[in-house]
């Protein structure tokens, strides 16, 4: 076997992590046959090949894997001894990834970036607002955002942003063509505005008064992805729409939507900015989340 760098590890690394050559290319600062080339003589040196390939897939052999689990911590033990050093500079730098759903991004997020952008110039950070459930170190993000109640457990989980409330919401044309619930079965007589989330599943609205917890599945002609464009829908009298109160108080106040059910609508913890538990967290990050606590008192 001829002698493998440390360069080739990083390769093998980085397109271990990802399982798309696009995306390590990116990550690596080359281009996409440039990084297939250097792969392919990776793999004629080790005599060994670590990944299946095919047209749209990219997938570890059981060589890969093997070599994979043996390589990550110790190149992990690399990036922390050099984040150590972070802390001697004056100030943070570098780039900050941070996924989040785009609600939460309005709501929370993009306030506490621009005064985080404005106090650190010399870091730049880049928000990929996705409403799926994105696993934060498979693809290659310092933190996320998202309801506490989302968060993994082996995660570490501060709040960003007060607590939340869900309501449920038509325009007074709206009630003026059907009757207004006064319990959540109520709902299932009436179209609703139902909101499939990326994974493929649809929303049940959750309900909760005295104890009592409801988990209903509504009915409506109308099935939308995002939050935002499902009040747009309920403005134009399409149905009933479970948002955020935070993203419709203004349409609340102007009566240009009226607040259903409301006692069943308590609050709850809101959203949370989580990031992988690390004995030193990268000098950006741990600004980020230093502001993030000081936002919160």
């Amino acid at each position: 076997m001829k002698k493998v760098s440390l360069t080739d590890l990083e390769i093998f690394l980085m397109i271990a992590r990802h399982l798309n050559l696009s995306r390590a290319s990116v990550e690596l600062g080359i281009t996409p046959s440039a990084l297939s080339h250097a792969l392919r003589g990776i793999e004629t040196r080790l005599g060994l090949r670590l990944f299946n390939r095919t047209t749209r897939s990219v997938a570890l052999t059981e060589a890969g894997r093997r070599l994979l689990s043996r390589i990550e911590p110790a190149f992990q033990e690399i990036d922390d001894a050099m984040e150590d050093l972070n802390h001697l500079r004056a100030r943070p730098t570098g780039n900050l990834r941070i996924s989040c759903g785009r609600a939460s991004t309005r709501m929370v997020l993009l306030p506490i970036i621009a005064r985080y952008l404005e106090l650190y110039p010399e870091v730049s950070v880049e928000v990929v607002d996705n409403d799926a459930l994105i696993d934060v170190v498979s693809g290659g993000f310092d933190a996320g955002v998202r309801l506490g109640e989302r968060v993994e457990v082996d995660m570490v989980a501060i709040p960003i942003g007060p607590p939340m409330r869900s309501v449920v919401v038509g325009t007074p044309s709206f009630f003026e063509k059907y009757s207004i619930p006064r319990h959540p079965r109520d709902l299932l007589g009436l179209p609703c505005i139902r909101h499939r989330f990326p994974s493929g599943v649809v929303y049940r609205w959750e309900f909760n008064k005295d104890g009592e917890k409801l988990d209903t599945q509504v009915n409506g002609p109308l099935m939308l992805g995002d939050v935002g464009l499902m009040i747009e829908a309920a403005l134009h009298h399409a149905g009933l729409a479970y948002v955020f109160e935070h993203m419709v108080s203004e349409h609340l106040a102007a009566g240009r939507l009226i607040q259903v059910l409301g006692d069943w609508c308590p609050a709850y913890p809101g959203f949370y900015l989580y990031y992988p538990s690390r004995r030193q967290l990268p000098a950006a990050l741990r600004a980020f989340v230093e502001l993030v606590q000081i936002s919160g008192k």
